[in-house]
């Protein structure tokens, strides 16, 4: 049993989908709860489920099966229906969420591929009052406006018992795939000491502040903190801050002239900013060539230069370049500084030439870099392709929207419009 394709209703879009958090985390339930029922299936129920569901899905488990595990655990199987078409004394179930609760060895074998999701072994699971090691994501089955229950399903699993345990899933194809980011899972990586790519995990054990994201979007806004962050400039907000920043060093300390500082190449860059705590601290300016990158215009403020902020301003932008696939930076260092850009391997080339301008001595250096093994590329999920710069590891609005139907509304109305 795995998971598949599964559509949001409009009403779950619109109360879940806002920025910057896991959907699972945000989605509120009590309008879902008002159209929509969940319940535990016995009997004759499940066995009428199961045949349901095994029409769309056919290598789901077969009803003995399924028994045999809520015998075991009642709390791995609910079903969803219509409060329109709820009958207590002889419901019905139309779609299904299913758990299986994995003791430590039960998520070992997980993690290592040799778990028999189709007749599991009740020595791996764990029991109805046992904390599990991990909750696996056994089936999930709610089509159309169904799906709408599923964060109903989620909270069964919010308990003291549950509320800390990691959830685990192996979607079978890339609309399960996708549909799982939208709901907050993320590749697993390493579990229980196993690197196992084929799942996806929803951590619910990781503290949001000390979870390992790309040095480049660090920064989380740690108000009154003097944690250093670094993050991309996407909004206009952002760019006055980078050119605060800017301002603050080059024309008011350096004396550099206004013209020659914004020299009117900032708006075909990427900008890196970054924080001590929540306050704007230094930026870094990255531009694209066919096969090579240039850093310029890093910038730290007189009070933070005491920090680490410099090396990791730079650090990111390395990291950056190398997510993109580029093999190669190019920059300008002032002599002065060419001890400092060394640190990251930055050295004067065959041919280099020194140079003045803005009243300083420059010299030409460049780095070789190897690409990150999952640059971005032709080839990669098309959906990274669109989510915001510096945050492909993160679902993006523009992906959420794909769980939408394809309706091309303009082109209906042209027609519309046409039979008039």
């Amino acid at each position: 049993m795995t998971v598949h394709d599964v559509r949001f209703t409009r009403s779950v879009r619109a109360s879940a989908l806002s920025p910057g958090g896991r959907l699972l985390d945000r989605l509120e339930t009590s309008e879902l709860a008002k159209r929509l029922v969940i319940f535990t299936p016995a009997g004759r129920t499940v066995d009428e489920l199961i045949s349901t569901v095994r029409r769309n899905i056919p290598e789901v488990s077969g009803p003995s099966t399924v028994k045999r595990i809520i015998s075991h655990n009642p709390d791995c199987l609910w079903a969803i229906a219509r409060k329109t078409k709820y009958d207590a004394a002889s419901p019905i179930g139309e779609g299904l969420v299913a758990f299986l609760m994995l003791n430590a060895a039960g998520l070992e074998r997980l993690a290592r591929g040799d778990f028999d999701a189709i007749e599991p072994n009740l020595a791996l699971l764990a029991g109805q009052n046992e904390k599990p090691a991990g909750i696996y994501v056994w089936a999930l089955h709610a089509p159309g406006q169904l799906a709408g229950a599923i964060p109903l399903v989620f909270e069964k699993i919010s308990t003291p018992l549950y509320f800390d345990v990691d959830l685990y899933a192996k979607p079978v194809t890339s609309d399960g795939g996708r549909f799982l980011n939208t709901l907050g899972f993320m590749p697993a990586g390493v579990v229980a000491g196993v690197f196992a790519p084929h799942l996806h995990v929803f951590a619910r054990t990781r503290d949001p502040e000390t979870t390992t994201q790309p040095s480049y979007d660090s920064y989380r806004g740690a108000s009154g903190s003097r944690n250093i962050g670094v993050t991309i400039a996407r909004s206009l907000d952002d760019i006055a801050r980078v050119m605060a920043v800017r301002s603050a060093v080059y024309l008011a300390e350096q004396e550099c002239p206004y013209e020659e500082e914004f020299d009117g190449n900032d708006l075909s860059a990427t900008h890196l900013i970054g924080y001590v705590g929540n306050e704007p601290a230094a930026c870094l300016r990255i531009r694209y060539f066919a096969d090579f990158v240039k850093m310029e215009r890093l910038a730290v403020r007189h009070e933070f230069r005491k920090t680490r902020l410099a090396f990791k301003v730079v650090r990111a932008g390395i990291e950056l370049c190398r997510a993109k696939g580029y093999r190669k930076i190019y920059g300008h260092s002032q002599k002065r500084l060419l001890n400092f850009w060394s640190r990251f391997g930055f050295k004067p080339f065959d041919g280099s030439r020194e140079f003045v301008f803005s009243d300083f001595d420059y010299i030409e250096v460049s780095l070789d870099l190897t690409p990150h093994p999952q640059a971005i590329s032709i080839g990669v999920d098309p959906y990274i392709m669109i989510r915001p710069e510096g945050r492909w590891h993160v679902p993006g609005i523009l992906e959420r929207s794909a769980i939408r139907p394809a309706t091309r509304p303009s082109a209906d109305r042209q027609r519309q419009r046409a039979r008039a």
